[in-house]
C-alpha cells in the first residue's frame, strides 16, 4: 500500500500495512542550527527548498498539511511597512493583515500586538471588507492542474479551507473581538459571515474543477493553554453553521476526512466541530495541559479522530526518552483513527540524531 492508502485505511479504521511516519515542518532556527552542526548545507535563499528535503533525511513520510491552498484571505493583503526602529534593533512594522506588532532583533517567538486596523464598522467597509470579495483570480488553476489523479498519487493531498474565525482574531486582536461582540454583535456576525462565505466559495470553485482531493483542512489557532479565545456558545452559533456548510460540500465531493488546526486546550470547542463535520484534530499539544486524544476517544467515539499529540520536546533530551515516549504513543495508536506527529514544528533544541532515531523506531515498530 501507498502512504496516501495507509493514511485512508488508517482513519477509516481500516486495515492497513503500515503507519505513516508524518511530521509538521520545523522552525527556520531549528534548520540553522542542523546547518551549523553540518547536517544539512544552509541557506536562507534555500530555505523551501530544504524545509521540504529535511524530513525525507530524518525519515519522515510527509507533512500533514501538504496539499493545495485556495486563497481565501484578505486580497490583495496590506503593504507591510516598517514604522519605527529602536537603537537596539526593535522595529514596530505593520504586518500584511494591518496588525501593527513589535519584533524584537533575533526574537523567534510571535511578535507583540500593539494595534489593529480593524476595530469598527467604518474600519471595517473602508479597509477588510473590499479585500474580502470573491474572485476566480484566487484559484490557481495552474497549480490544481498540476495535482495527479489519485491513481497516480503516493501522498494525500489536502484542500486546505482557510479559517472561519482564525484570522478574525488575527485583525482584531483578543481584546478587540471580545469588546466588539459586545459593542455590534451584528457587524461581529458579518464579518464571520463575510469570511465563511468566501471561504465557501473559493472551496467549492476547487472542487467543481474535478481534482480529487484526500482529505480537507482547516486553520483556526483559537485556544491558549487554558481554553479558547472566543465564547464557545457564540462560537457555535455564529461559527457552526458555516463549518456544517462546507463539511456538507465537501461530504458531496467525497471527502470524508476533514482536520482541523488549533493549538492550546481545545476541550471546549471541540465537540462543536465534531457536530459540524470536522472530525480530526491536530496537532494536538501536549502542552501544560498533556493533551492526548484517548480522553477525547472516551468521549466522543470513533467518530473522532485525531493526528499530533507526540511531545516533541523529547527530541531535545535522549533516546531513553524517545523510547519511553514511543512506548505511551502505543495504546493511543492501537485505538485507531489516529496518527501521532510531532505536535508542532520541530523547534530549535531538537537534535538531529534525536529526531532520526525517532522516525527510524517509529518506522521499525509500526511498519
Amino acid at each position: 500500500m501507498t502512504v496516501r492508502e495507509n493514511v485512508l485505511a488508517l482513519l477509516d479504521y481500516k486495515n492497513y500495512d503500515a503507519l505513516p511516519i508524518v511530521h509538521f515542518g520545523y522552525w527556520k532556527e531549528t534548520l540553522e542550527k542542523w546547518g551549523q552542526e553540518g547536517h544539512i548545507e544552509y541557506s536562507n535563499d534555500r530555505l523551501a527548498e530544504i524545509q521540504l528535503n529535511v524530513p525525507t533525511q530524518q525519515g519522515f513520510d510527509f507533512e500533514w498539511i501538504s496539499g493545495y491552498h485556495p486563497d481565501s484571505g484578505l486580497s490583495p493583503e496590506f503593504e507591510s511597512e516598517v514604522l519605527s526602529e529602536a537603537p537596539d534593533g526593535t522595529k514596530t512594522f505593520r504586518q500584511s493583515d494591518g496588525v501593527t506588532v513589535v519584533q524584537k532583533p533575533e526574537a523567534g517567538s510571535i511578535p507583540a500586538e500593539i494595534a489593529h486596523l480593524l476595530k469598527d464598522r467604518v474600519s471595517w467597509k473602508k479597509y477588510y471588507l473590499p479585500k474580502l470579495q470573491f474572485s476566480t483570480d484566487r484559484i490557481d488553476r495552474q497549480r490544481l492542474a498540476t495535482i495527479p489523479s489519485p491513481a497516480d498519487r503516493d501522498m494525500p493531498i489536502i484542500l486546505h479551507c482557510g479559517s472561519l474565525f482564525g484570522n478574525i482574531r488575527n485583525w482584531l486582536g483578543v481584546t478587540g473581538s471580545s469588546y466588539l461582540y459586545a459593542d455590534d454583535e451584528d457587524l461581529y456576525a458579518e464579518i464571520i459571515d463575510t469570511v465563511a462565505n468566501l471561504s465557501y466559495k473559493t472551496i467549492e470553485t476547487c472542487l467543481v474543477s474535478g481534482v480529487q482531493f484526500d482529505h480537507a483542512h482547516f486553520w483556526e489557532d483559537i485556544c491558549f493553554k487554558n481554553g479558547p479565545l472566543v465564547i464557545p456558545s457564540v462560537f457555535k452559533e455564529l461559527v457552526g453553521p458555516h463549518y456544517k456548510k462546507i463539511t456538507s460540500l465537501l461530504d458531496q465531493h467525497g471527502i470524508n476526512i476533514v482536520s482541523l488546526d488549533c493549538d492550546g486546550m481545545i476541550d471546549s470547542l471541540l465537540p462543536i466541530w465534531l457536530e459540524n463535520g470536522v472530525n480530526t484534530m491536530f496537532p494536538i499539544e501536549v502542552g501544560t495541559w498533556h493533551a492526548s486524544i484517548a480522553p477525547w476517544r472516551e468521549k466522543y467515539g470513533r467518530e473522532l479522530r485525531g493526528v499530533g499529540g507526540m511531545d516533541k520536546k523529547v527530541f531535545a533530551l535522549d533516546r531513553a526518552a524517545i523510547d519511553v515516549e514511543i512506548e505511551r504513543l502505543k495504546p493511543l495508536i492501537a485505538l485507531g483513527g489516529y496518527i501521532p506527529c510531532p505536535d508542532h514544528r520541530i523547534a530549535p533544541d531538537a537534535k538531529w540524531d534525536n529526531v532520526c532515531y525517532y522516525a527510524e523506531r517509529m518506522r521499525a515498530e509500526f511498519c
